[in-house]
């Protein structure tokens, strides 16, 4: 791993990310029965990859793939496993992502890049609002990128607005790890608790598993109604468990910066051909330097786009914009195509809804229907009118909201045996 290769030139970049590709290859062939198969039967000589290029010789792997073929995938014996990790799987099981000690020392020098992306320096204070628990990655990456990276933590996990702010009263962090929404939460109960949150020790918010920005890069509404009360830099950041890398925006918020040294990606289009720049497509990952369960062509599922400009942070490397959707998440409504966070953020523009889920369903002539379940504070007629209205003027569709009581909609988003809000309940195709 090389610690400033993003500020190298373009064809530098290129030249030590093919090399790092060609030792993964024959690693992968020495080390892994799923593709070592997969390379037999597609009649590939891993010699004959030698450039980016080339990559497009070899067939995808799916999510599908890592849940019928697990163990196949995974690369050392036990013995050299140290961490288990789970992810939700495809199928309905979760799948496993063993580490041996070199991929926690990569997973720490990609949280440390990522930190680094985002100005954090040593001997900074961050606060931890996400679990280490539950098998979870993030959590973890977390901690150990702080530690490399020479700063100090406070693991206070998830949730509970009245502890965090008793960690921020008392230890001063300069930077919280968080969900963009529980900032809101955060801001509340201090206005409604008599806490002084903007002279706080708080300067900025590295925020996860929520859109900052939208698809061109425009701060979202969810980002204006934080900024609106709050005035502190938000820095996006995604990431995954298969990918074991994060893509975390710079001080010019334009997108997450690829770290070449430890994957190498491509957008791809419904027929699996590279989208222009700038164009939704697919993300397709292979991971570099990973040796318990690397991944080569992998299909993430998410729909991004890619950003060539020249960024005003001096790094060359490009940038990812946020996650737009997730591919088997599309929903066709009367000829518009849309995704859920765009729903989501809409939803965000409303202050009085306490909780939402959204719904897809098929109707009876095989379509999709979009409910969006809602407890909230205002229940009249004309503030439900109000939301259909702001659907159809900002993404032409018109769907079903259905009030329920908050306790009851508490018990499906926050669900315990989940490790994530659940704000999207696909039913298409369920009991046919």
């Amino acid at each position: 791993m090389k610690p400033t290769i993003e500020f190298d030139s373009l064809t530098a970049i290129q030249r030590y990310q093919e090399d790092l590709l060609q030792g993964q290859l024959l690693y992968l062939q020495q080390h892994s029965p799923f593709y070592q198969k997969l390379f037999k039967d597609n009649q590939i000589e891993v010699g004959d990859i030698q450039s980016l290029h080339d990559l497009e010789r070899i067939p995808f792997t799916s999510k599908d793939d890592l849940q019928r073929c697990n163990d196949a995938f995974l690369c050392v014996p036990l013995t050299k496993v140290v961490d288990y990790t789970t992810t939700s799987g495809t199928l309905g099981d979760p799948v496993t992502f063993g580490l041996t000690d070199g991929d926690l020392d990569r997973l720490a020098h990609n949280e440390m890049k990522s930190f680094q992306c985002a100005g954090v320096q040593p001997g900074d204070i961050i606060q931890l609002m996400t679990t280490m628990d539950r098998r979870f990655m993030a959590g973890l990456a977390y901690f150990l990128g702080v530690r490399k990276l020479g700063a100090s933590i406070i693991r206070v996990g998830s949730g509970i607005p009245e502890l965090q702010w008793d960690s921020i009263v008392k230890y001063n962090p300069k930077y919280l790890i968080v969900v963009p929404s529980f900032l809101l939460k955060l801001i509340e109960y201090a206005e409604k608790n008599g806490i002084d949150y903007r002279n706080s020790s708080v300067r900025a918010a590295i925020c996860i598993g929520e859109s900052l920005r939208t698809g061109t890069l425009e701060d979202a509404i969810l980002t204006r109604r934080i900024k609106e009360k709050w005035d502190i830099e938000l820095f996006s950041t995604y990431a995954s468990t298969e990918m074991g890398a994060a893509f975390t925006e710079c001080v010019a918020f334009q997108g997450g910066h690829v770290q070449p040294d430890l994957i190498i990606t491509e957008i791809v289009g419904q027929d699996g051909n590279p989208v222009p720049d700038g164009q939704v497509g697919e993300l397709v990952v292979t991971t570099l330097g990973v040796e318990a369960l690397p991944l080569l062509r992998f299909k993430t599922g998410d729909m991004v786009r890619k950003h060539v400009s020249t960024c005003s942070c001096g790094r060359s490397t490009y940038r990812i914009g946020p996650v737009e959707g997730r591919k088997q998440h599309m929903i066709k409504y009367k000829g518009t195509t849309l995704y859920p966070p765009a729903m989501h953020d809409l939803l965000a523009s409303f202050p009085e809804l306490e909780l939402h889920l959204i719904e897809i369903i098929d109707n009876e002539i095989g379509t999709d229907e979009i409910n969006i379940r809602i407890a909230t504070k205002d229940v009249s007629e004309d503030f439900l009118n109000t939301i259909k209205d702001h659907f159809r003027a900002k993404l032409r569709v018109a769907p079903r909201i259905i009030v329920e009581r908050f306790e009851d909609l508490h018990k499906i988003v926050f669900n315990p045996l989940n490790r994530k809000p659940t704000t999207f309940i696909d039913k298409r195709g369920v009991g046919k």
